[in-house]
């Protein structure tokens, strides 16, 4: 997603994939910065990010709540079908990972955060 807000890519990649596909990305796409969350394991992957060649910058943003937030927004992007539609969104159960909509939620809020400044 750039500035325009136009998702380009979506994927949940692989710990192990995941400094390959950047560098992918990257061949395709002009990207500069790089947000990702600022829990759990964020400093290692910032370190191990910034040692890629001509490396973007990484931009680390609040992550709370993004995983509740993303349970909404799955719904809202993939509303459920058949049978499934008459069940409480707090009982369907989600089929697949959602951190490729985890991500897209932290794009978000840091776009959010340059246009309010």
């Amino acid at each position: 997603m750039g500035l325009d807000r136009v998702l380009r890519h979506q994927e949940v990649v692989q710990a192990e994939s995941a400094l390959d596909t950047i560098q992918t990305l990257r061949q395709q796409y002009p990207i500069s910065i790089i947000v990702m969350g600022n829990q759990t394991t964020a400093k290692t992957w910032k370190t191990k990010i910034e040692t890629l060649p001509d490396s973007p910058r990484v931009m680390l943003v609040d992550e709370r709540y993004s995983t509740l937030e993303a349970r909404d927004r799955y719904w809202q992007m993939y509303p459920p079908k058949g049978v499934g539609r008459l069940l409480p969104q707090s009982l369907r159960k989600i089929p697949r990972p959602i951190d490729d909509i985890v991500a897209i939620l932290l794009i978000e809020r840091y776009l959010n955060r340059l246009t309010a400044n």
